[in-house]
């Protein structure tokens, strides 16, 4: 039995490409929605594109950090596929560095992507939503935007602002009908993951925690999959959850305790 139907709507998803991203537009794509897929990286965005097709999705390469470009984008897609019924924030970097090596181009670069994007998509989609007085935003965030980790503050700032920042823009448009709200994973198997795991004790230490780094581990014993996250998103995008916004889903394993 197909858990959520998604017909004859149209969802937007950031950071397409790969990861949980790729993830999430294989789920709608799977409950029958039409996805359109936005991301920096072209060639990945084309094999996704690829590896979907027939089906309908279609890809834009696009730099969320761009106000102009973004703009330009959701005009055509609104224009040429019609009117977007849920938009997904997803695209994000990550400069895992002690503070004090953090250059001034990593901050401002995540920033851009991470915080800038949100409000960038999130402000142009919206302006479309709120004459239909529907839609429903989801901000893909991180717990660690409510817990600090050590050579992750950039990335940690950026993620507690796109999350305050959706929640402020939920309560602007309830009024509408519109709800916006964060799904914050914890540690997932993606690209960007794998990046911070040198070894297999890496990997380990996040299962089992590290008091040396002042870290829980994850209650549960897993790494989460895109897959999980997907799930997530999809039920906050979904009619069960008409009566949900502002609120911040933590797919995690319990790795925050619940804070």
């Amino acid at each position: 039995m197909q858990l959520f139907n998604f017909v004859d709507q149209l969802f937007l998803v950031t950071g397409a490409a790969q990861g949980i991203g790729a993830a999430i537009v294989k789920s709608l794509v799977q409950a029958g929605a039409q996805v359109v897929g936005l991301d920096i990286q072209a060639d990945k965005l084309d094999d996704l594109r690829v590896a979907l097709e027939p089906q309908e999705f279609s890809a834009y390469q696009l730099d969320v950090s761009c106000s102009q470009e973004v703009e330009m984008s959701i005009e055509q897609i609104e224009h040429n596929l019609g009117p977007i019924a849920g938009l997904v924030n997803v695209a994000g970097i990550l400069r895992s560095k002690p503070v004090v090596a953090l250059t001034d181009a990593d901050w401002e670069q995540t920033f851009a992507v991470n915080a800038t994007g949100v409000f960038n998509m999130s402000r142009s989609v919206a302006q479309h939503m709120i004459p239909r007085r529907s839609g429903a935003i989801i901000t893909v965030s991180s717990n660690a935007a409510n817990v600090p980790r050590q050579r992750m503050a950039a990335y940690a700032a950026s993620k507690a602002a796109s999350t305050q920042f959706t929640r402020c823009l939920g309560l602007e448009l309830a009024s509408f009908g519109i709800r916006c709200n964060i799904v914050s994973p914890g540690s997932t198997d993606t690209p960007m993951q794998q990046l911070l795991w040198t070894d297999a004790t890496t990997q380990e230490s996040v299962l089992i925690g590290s008091l040396k780094t002042f870290r829980t581990g994850i209650p549960l014993g897993k790494i989460a999959t895109p897959k999980d996250i997907a799930n997530g998103v999809l039920f906050l995008l979904s009619e069960q959850a008409c009566h949900i916004t502002m609120h911040d889903l933590r797919i995690d394993g319990g790795a925050t305790l619940g804070h």
